[in-house]
Order: structure tokens, then sequence, then C-alpha cells
């Protein structure tokens, strides 16, 4: 009968490595469909709005909410998603669109990104941009870093739809059916 050991070298990488992993994604970092997000806030050194001022995740509720995450290098990613929700035209009233940039995913200089979210903002006034600086939506939220995440937040500020990386075409078709259908309960 052979013998099983559970020491040496095969063992301490096993054990090292489900470490890794398991200690790998933060505390209360994992967001649930159906669950409110957990309280986020960015001001200072954080983020926060263009102007400067502080934006709180409770901000997210009364209406339906689209929130982009994403990282600069990344802004081509998901265009095919941004040009499936205009195409929709949706009600600003009833539906807002929130653009977050996480600062902290790229190389480029803070104040070219801001020029460039300064222009996009005047372009589009009815999104609204915030700069995540410290990645801080990675961290609390579990959100993709140096990717382009989208979520669908409800009135309440639970989570309806979340998804990572490139989305498939599936998967805009299901966040399109789930904003109308949140639309049509109204």
């Amino acid at each position: 009968m052979r013998e099983f050991r559970l020491m040496g070298p095969s063992f301490l990488y096993l054990a090292v490595t489900f470490l890794a992993v398991a200690l790998w994604s933060p505390a209360g970092a994992e967001i649930r469909l159906g669950q409110p997000l957990p309280p986020v806030l960015l001001e200072k050194d954080s983020g926060g709005k263009l102007d400067g001022s502080p934006w709180h995740s409770d901000s997210l509720k009364e209406r339906l909410h689209i929130l982009m995450y994403v990282d600069p290098d990344e802004v081509k990613v998901n265009t095919h998603v941004e040009d499936a929700l205009s195409q929709q035209d949706f009600d600003p009233e009833r539906v807002r669109s929130v653009a977050v940039i996480n600062m902290a995913a790229t190389w480029k200089p803070n104040f070219a990104i801001d020029i460039l979210l300064k222009g996009k903002q005047e372009k589009y006034p009815d999104t609204l941009y915030l700069r995540d600086l410290q990645g801080e939506l990675v961290s609390k939220w579990g959100l993709i870093d140096n990717s382009y995440h989208v979520l669908l937040v409800g009135r309440k500020g639970e989570v309806l739809f979340s998804a990572g990386d490139a989305l498939s075409e599936e998967q805009v078709t299901q966040l399109i059916s789930i904003i109308n259908e949140s639309l049509a309960g109204d």
C-alpha cells in the first residue's frame, strides 16, 4: 500500500498556491446580483467628480444607472455596448449613465486624462464622469482591474447586471432586456 505524505515540496507548493488564490480577492469585494452595492466614497485623494467634489455610491438610487468602469487604456473594448445602448435612446430621467475612470490602471498622466474627460463631459452632459484615482471600485466592489466592467444598478441600489472585459452580443442583449424589463415595471 502506498503512503500519501502531506509534507514536502509538492504539498508546500499547493498550500501556498491555495492561500494566494484565497487571499487574492479582498474581503467584501464581491458584488452579487440582486444585492445592494457596498457603499463607496470617492473624494480628495481617492477621486470623485471632475469638478473635485466628492461622489458617494448612494447616489446610484431612484433611477436605473448604467455604470461603466473603464481602464483608460481599454476604452474601446466595449464601444459596441455603448453604441447599442445609445441606439435605445433611454429617457435620461429614468436611466442614468455613469462613467468611472480607473486612473490607477494606466500609465497615462492624470492631467491628460482630465482634459479628455472634461471634453467628454461637455459633449455628453447626461453622463456623469468620475475619477477613481486608487482603484477603490476594484478593491471594494471587486470590479475587474485593467479592463472594462459594466454594471446596471437598480432604483434601490441593487446590482441587476455585472460583466467585465469585452461583453458578448448575448450579454449586450441581456443588459438591454433587463433595462427594458425594469422600465416596464414602473
